[in-house]
């Protein structure tokens, strides 16, 4: 050990006491990440519940780099003094250098306080949408949904998204405060359709999939007043009327759950084909085209 030691301070500059410290820095790693990896297993073994696990494994993420910059520091805080205007100026560097990464860091914290969304909500921040899978210190993770699929289904894709994003790109929280969404289904049919009747159907249907969410929307608009300016007066299903080109448009209105919004537009368009089917004073309306031939006489006399 004697000859290692003197072999490290000729050829490195490495003093006795530096090679201690740093051997002890060693240490100090190694017993951290078995003790984390040892507290994981026993754990993995306790549960299987998916949300208990993640809970453990990013406070775990967090506490055990923290105790080991505080046992590490203390190890090496002699050293720190003696350099302490150089350390100054070289942070100082390190600031302008890396901009990005303190911006992550400062939105990591932001997200740890603030709470603009958790793991487990839906959002979307910029043009991306997904549910969140996981928060770490420079970058949060989403698993996307739509872009090419339809009805805010996934995608499959996991993307990671910079936490410095947080102060730049607007978000939307599909999961905070209001905790459902407005969904709409247009419905075109004929002029010569019984517009009235299919109105009716279409409301009958509206309350039969998504009236049972009123009252506990009800409960959820309170909630969410308290902190937030929100403030709805119906929230039962709707049916709006327009003239349309080709038609008289119906607007089935109702709230939905995020995730089940296609569920609920296939359930209900179900029904309007059932519905529709039955009722034959009632056609739907598409682009068509009309010719119409006259016998008048010919003005020109040819």
């Amino acid at each position: 050990m004697n000859k290692l030691s003197i072999f490290l301070e000729d050829s490195f500059g490495l003093t006795a006491e530096t090679q201690s410290k740093i051997l002890i820095s060693i240490f100090i790693v190694m017993l951290l990440s078995v003790s984390r990896l040892l507290i994981l297993r026993v754990m993995w073994r306790q549960t299987d519940n998916v949300k208990i696990r993640y809970f453990w494994k990013k406070i775990l993420s967090v506490l055990f780099p923290t105790l080991g910059i505080i046992f590490i520091g203390s190890v090496w805080i002699n050293a720190f003094r003696e350099v302490g205007a150089f350390l100054g100026l070289l942070s100082a560097g390190i600031a302008i250098a890396l901009k990005d990464l303190l911006a992550n860091i400062a939105g990591w914290f932001f997200l740890l306080f603030r709470k603009p969304f958790q793991t487990g909500d839906r959002i979307q921040i910029g043009p991306h949408c997904g549910d969140v899978i996981d928060i770490r210190i420079f970058q949060f993770t989403i698993l996307e949904i739509g872009n090419w699929v339809a009805a805010d289904q996934s995608t499959g894709r996991i993307i990671h998204i910079p936490n410095g994003k947080v102060f730049t790109e607007p978000q939307a929280n599909y999961s905070s405060g209001f905790k459902y969404i407005w969904n709409e289904i247009e419905v075109l049919v004929t002029f010569e359709s019984d517009w009235m009747r299919a109105k009716s159907i279409l409301l009958e249907i509206g309350r039969k999939h998504a009236e049972h969410l009123s009252k506990t929307a009800e409960h959820e608009v309170k909630e969410a007043s308290k902190k937030f300016f929100i403030h709805y007066q119906h929230l039962t299903p709707a049916i709006y009327t327009r003239k349309s080109d080709n038609g008289i448009m119906l607007t089935l209105r109702y709230l939905c759950d995020p995730r089940k919004r296609r569920g609920t537009e296939h359930a209900i368009w179900e029904d309007i084909l059932l519905q529709f089917e039955k009722n034959k004073d009632i056609r739907f309306a598409y682009p068509t085209q009309r010719f119409v031939y006259s016998s008048a006489p010919n003005l020109l006399g040819t």
